[in-house]
């Protein structure tokens, strides 16, 4: 209950604060922290927690493949990840764009918004429930990965016409969808130990999904040797975050 709450509040302020100051810099730096201990915890923790369970490991893997094509298709809809935009190059709208269209992008982003969340929560549970340490490694990784998301729904939630404070309580509000799925998570998982391995792996496939089809490719238009190294810098630090974590 506490890493649900504490995730999503933690993330949601964080990323008003990021907005409303409009810290660019910033934000791009979290994209790089966000994605190294994304794909850390995956890869690291989450995946070998499940694939020692004893599960089978043919269903696993089509587990993480179901996975995988299940983000793609959320993404397609507009119901997982908005806009990851972060960097001023597509929020910026004339005066005169659509208030209509716009308000409806900012109702969509707030009902994906739930749903996503509502699935970090049994994330968070799953986690928790394999292994104490995952869990907090994993409620740590979707705080680092929900900032920046949440840095671009913010900006179109502003643009949509909601004001600031409107804005950080809706946000606020859907981000709590992750205590509703930790609940049911815990409840329902405790009683299901063998389903455990496969959310995790399901789980693990949207965090690969977002940092390598998503977030790495925003990296990516930001090429010269200046920009990169901090990248690079930060992705590690990113990993060596999560490896730290799980030492202790």
């Amino acid at each position: 209950m506490l890493a649900t709450v504490v995730a999503g509040v933690v993330s949601i302020t964080g990323a008003a604060v990021f907005s409303f100051a409009l810290l660019s810099k910033v934000v791009e730096k979290m994209v790089s922290l966000s994605v190294g201990i994304m794909l850390a915890t995956s890869l690291l923790h989450a995946l070998p927690e499940a694939f020692d369970s004893g599960a089978d490991t043919k269903s696993l893997f089509a587990t993480l493949l179901g996975g995988l094509l299940a983000f793609f298709l959320l993404e397609k809809v507009a119901l997982l990840r908005h806009s990851h935009h972060h960097e001023g190059d597509g929020h910026h709208h004339a005066h005169g764009h659509d208030a209509r269209e716009a308000g409806k992008a900012g109702w969509m982003i707030l009902l994906g918004d739930g749903m996503h969340n509502f699935t970090d929560g049994i994330l968070i549970a799953a986690a928790f429930l394999a292994n104490p340490e995952l869990g907090i490694v994993t409620a740590l990784a979707i705080v680092a990965h929900e900032i920046p998301q949440e840095i671009g729904d913010f900006i179109v939630l502003l643009n949509a016409g909601f004001s600031r404070l409107r804005a950080y309580v809706f946000n606020l509000l859907c981000s709590l969808m992750a205590v509703v799925g930790g609940l049911l998570g815990y409840y329902t998982l405790d009683r299901a130990s063998g389903l455990i391995p496969y959310v995790l792996v399901f789980a693990s496939s949207g965090f690969i999904y977002i940092a390598v089809s998503d977030l790495m490719p925003q990296m990516q238009r930001r090429s010269t040797l200046k920009e990169s190294v901090p990248q690079v810098l930060l992705i590690g630090l990113g990993v060596g975050l999560v490896v730290a974590l799980h030492a202790f």
